[in-house]
C-alpha cells in the first residue's frame, strides 16, 4: 500500500478540497465519452486544455504525466501489449456509467417522480400505513407488531399470552412492476452533422439508464440496440465506444430487432425507447439496401409504420425521443406515435436525459394495455 503526504490545506476541513487527480478525473471522463473511449485522443485533448487553460498550474509538482501514471496505478487504464497503447478498463467503463447517472439526476428536480409503484398493492419495497390479516407466504418483516400485540391482548391475560394466526397484521406494500426495455440509439451520420454532437448525450443517457437498472431495478431488463444502415445489439460494456458512422437510418429494422428481443423477455410490461434525430431513410429488401435521403419516402415510412403496428399488437409501447425539431420530421413522428399509440417527445440535448428518465419511472407505475 502506498501513502502520499502533502501540506495541510484549510479546504480539507471544509470539504471543499479536491486532489489534483480528482480535479482532472472528471474532465478526463467527459473527454473519454466524447472520444468514444479512445484514450490517446482524450489525453491529447486534456493536454491541449492544460496548455490553454492551465489545468495543472495550481498543483505542486503534479502534471498530466503524473495523472496518467496514477490512472494506471488506480486501475483505470491499462497497457495493450500488442499495440503498446493505453486503453480503458472495466473499472473505467463502470465509472463512466455512474458519472452519467449522477449527471442526469443532478439535473432532475427533487420530488418530480416517485419510486415506480403502481396503484395495485402487493409485495414491494415501500410500506403503506394500512394493514391487513397475515396470509401464508407474507414477508414477516412487514408484520405490524403494535396491531398484532393489541389483537393478542384482547384474548390473553397476564398469566398466559396466546398469539393466534388471526391476530397477526401485516403492512401492505406498493406493488412494483417489472419492465423489459429496449433502448434504440440512432448512429446515422446526421448525429454528428452541422457541428452538433448528438451522439454523446445519447450515449450518456444509455449509460445512465443501464447503471440505474443494474443497481436499483435489478428485476427489470435493458437491451441496447444501435442502428444505422442495419440494426445490431450492443452490450452495456460497449456503450462508451459507440460512434456515429456514415450510415443512413434503418428505423424499421431497429424496431423489428427490438420487438424480437422483447418476445424473448417474459415480462408483462414491455417498451421501446428510441433516440433519433432524423427520418427513416433506408430499409433492406432482398438483402440489399434501399435508401432515399431526400424527404420522407413513403415506401420506407410505410414499412416503419407497419412495424409500429406490430409492436402495438404485441403490447409493446414505443416512446420516441426526437432530438431535432425539423417541421417535416414532426409529421413522421406523429404518424409513428399514432400507429403505435405510443408517446413522443421533442427533446433538446440538454433535456434528453430528464425526459427519458421521467418517462421510464412513470412507465413502471402503470400496467400497459
Amino acid at each position: 500500500m502506498h501513502f502520499k503526504y502533502q501540506q495541510w490545506d484549510e479546504r480539507f476541513s471544509k470539504g471543499e478540497y479536491q486532489s489534483p487527480f480528482d480535479s482532472l478525473w472528471d474532465t478526463f471522463q467527459e473527454l473519454l465519452t466524447i472520444a468514444s473511449g479512445e484514450v490517446s485522443q482524450a489525453l491529447q485533448w486534456l493536454n491541449q486544455l492544460d496548455n490553454e487553460y492551465g489545468l495543472t498550474d495550481d498543483f505542486d509538482d503534479y502534471g498530466i504525466g503524473d495523472f496518467i501514471k496514477e490512472l494506471e496505478e488506480r486501475g483505470y487504464l491499462e497497457r495493450n501489449p500488442a499495440q503498446n497503447t493505453l486503453q480503458m478498463t472495466r473499472k473505467t467503463e463502470r465509472s463512466l456509467r455512474r458519472r452519467s447517472l449522477e449527471e442526469i439526476f443532478d439535473n432532475l428536480k427533487k420530488g418530480e417522480f416517485g419510486s415506480h409503484q403502481t396503484d395495485h398493492t402487493g409485495r414491494g419495497l415501500e410500506r403503506q400505513p394500512e394493514t391487513r390479516k397475515w396470509h401464508q407466504g407474507d414477508d414477516i418483516t412487514n408484520i405490524d407488531s403494535h396491531s398484532t400485540m393489541m389483537n393478542m391482548l384482547k384474548h390473553s391475560n397476564i398469566e398466559k399470552l396466546e398469539l393466534r394466526e388471526g391476530d397477526i397484521r401485516v403492512h401492505d406494500t406498493d406493488h412494483y412492476t417489472s419492465v423489459a426495455t429496449v433502448l434504440l440509439i440512432d448512429l446515422s451520420h446526421s448525429m454528428i452533422l452541422y457541428g452538433e454532437d448528438r451522439i454523446t448525450p445519447a450515449k450518456k443517457v444509455a449509460m445512465a439508464l443501464s447503471e440505474l437498472i443494474l443497481n436499483k431495478y435489478a428485476k427489470d431488463s435493458l437491451d441496447i440496440v444501435a442502428f444505422g444502415n442495419e440494426a445490431w445489439k450492443v452490450n452495456i460494456e460497449d456503450l462508451p465506444y459507440l460512434k456515429a458512422g456514415p450510415y443512413h437510418t434503418n428505423t424499421k429494422q431497429a424496431l423489428q430487432l427490438a420487438r424480437h428481443i422483447l418476445h424473448r423477455r417474459k415480462y408483462a410490461n414491455k417498451q421501446i425507447f428510441m433516440i433519433t434525430d432524423g427520418k427513416p431513410s433506408c430499409i433492406i429488401e432482398n438483402g440489399e439496401i434501399y435508401k432515399n435521403s431526400f424527404g420522407l419516402d413513403r415506401k420506407i415510412v410505410n414499412k416503419v409504420l407497419d412495424e409500429a403496428v406490430k409492436c402495438r399488437r404485441d403490447n409493446i409501447n414505443i416512446t420516441t425521443f426526437m432530438i431535432a425539431r425539423d417541421p417535416y420530421l414532426q409529421n413522421f413522428v406523429r404518424e409513428l406515435t399514432e400507429a403505435n399509440k405510443g408517446r413522443a417527445y421533442f427533446a433538446s440535448l440538454d433535456t434528453l436525459g430528464e425526459y427519458l428518465f421521467e418517462d421510464y419511472i412513470q412507465n413502471r407505475k402503470r400496467r400497459f394495455k
